[in-house]
């Protein structure tokens, strides 16, 4: 019997815009599976968490594209389609309370869908920020979607197409493609697929590199009850920027754990061992970057559950990026807050001041220690691991909600 060959997703690509516009609808047209699964995101309708699905992409003979290996085309025939590649899907909570979530979604993306809805006026606050999210964090390959056409007459979705345009005019993504879809009747899915081909290609990555794996989920898998000697090790969730990583290798996470040090918060770096490895929803014994993983490791699992080591940073023992607990920041702010409903100018950052910092896929709150001309101190709440010269988005705290300012460089 011929051996099957397990194929990893090649690139992550994010599904963001504004809360109900169909980011996880898409998604489940795209890979059949619905990421809402927390029992919060199901009661309440929207995503809460970063949601993971993987899909394999089929060309035909007639040129079209589909997720399914094989489709009827003329006269009824059944042709079976060629392998492109295999994509993850990010989805990406919309709702303004949860923007963190999202920016920390957007370290692991290499191109992103920004979902439009057809049936309402365009943009609304978050399409603004999560666009606005997107060119801050430097992501370039943008696919725009309008969703929801079906709910539209043919006057209404041409005029939907105009606002989006005109939305769009004033920023790095005025070239951008808008694709016209029903995720909930899969109408143009292939149209969208083909774009996402030409649009979002697999990045050149270097094997040699120290691997370095960005934590975006982090839990305990074993049920309650279950025998020690039958139980599983954590389990870390992201993606692989860099490098490989193998079964049976040794890695360490940083910062680790927090612990209270002469009433200071200190840090201590975790070791491990990589015990198992799953992409692609298989079980593999190397992984490389692009796509999501799962990575099973040999720690007790109360040390991971509840998504408690996201934002940490995986790799070699001894060769990941320093532990900050505070940051010097060269500091670029936005000449607007984006997301809120008015138009609100950013005023300079001031001593003393809390923000909210995410870098990687870490967020973390820092106080303002020192202020000097463009360059910003900030004590962390939470230390968090990166490299200088990584950018860190910045937002405010404006009545109860946080709201994009502006991003900064870390600095030696």
């Amino acid at each position: 019997m011929a051996k099957k060959t397990t194929t990893q997703p090649e690139i992550n690509i994010g599904l963001v815009g504004h809360v109900d516009h169909g980011k996880t609808s898409l998604t489940k047209s795209l890979t059949g599976k619905w990421t809402d699964q927390h029992s919060e995101e199901l009661k309440r309708g929207i995503t809460i968490r970063l949601g993971y699905a993987d899909a394999s992409i089929y060309r035909y003979p007639d040129k079209t594209y589909s997720v399914h290996e094989s489709k009827k085309i003329k006269d009824d025939k059944e042709v079976k389609g060629k392998f492109v590649r295999k994509i993850s899907m990010v989805d990406a909570p919309g709702h303004e309370t949860l923007m963190a979530t999202m920016l920390c979604g957007g370290a692991i993306m290499d191109g992103a869908l920004l979902l439009v809805a057809a049936n309402e006026k365009c943009p609304q606050p978050q399409t603004k920020e999560h666009l606005m999210a997107l060119e801050v964090m430097g992501l370039d390959k943008v696919i725009v979607v309008q969703n929801k056409i079906d709910l539209v007459s043919e006057e209404e979705a041409i005029d939907s197409h105009n606002q989006i345009k005109e939305f769009l005019s004033n920023t790095p993504y005025k070239d951008a493609p808008i694709i016209p879809i029903s995720a909930i009747h899969n109408a143009n899915i292939d149209i969208l697929l083909e774009t996402i081909e030409k649009v979002i290609p697999t990045p050149k990555r270097d094997p040699k590199k120290e691997p370095l794996l960005l934590v975006a989920r982090s839990f305990d898998i074993n049920k309650p009850g279950a025998e020690p000697e039958n139980m599983i090790g954590g389990i870390l969730g992201g993606s692989l920027k860099q490098g490989k990583l193998c079964v049976g290798d040794e890695i360490e996470i940083r910062p680790g754990k927090v612990i209270k040090k002469a009433n200071k918060l200190a840090t201590e770096p975790i070791i491990t061992k990589i015990i198992g490895l799953m992409t692609g929803g298989e079980k593999v014994v190397e992984i490389f970057p692009g796509g999501s993983v799962a990575i099973q490791t040999s720690l007790d699992p109360s040390i991971v559950g509840g998504d408690s080591l996201v934002g940490n940073i995986a790799g070699s023992p001894s060769k990941l990026p320093p532990v900050w607990d505070i940051l010097k920041l060269k500091v670029k702010l936005l000449e607007r807050v984006v997301g809120a409903q008015d138009d609100l100018v950013v005023k300079p950052i001031s001593n003393n001041e809390v923000l909210m910092l995410n870098v990687n896929s870490a967020a973390t709150v820092g106080v303002v220690s020192d202020l000097k001309k463009g360059i910003v101190n900030c004590s962390l709440k939470l230390p968090i691991c990166a490299d200088v010269g990584s950018k860190v988005t910045i937002s405010r705290r404006l009545g109860n909600r946080w709201r994009l300012i502006g991003y900064g460089v870390i600095e030696e």
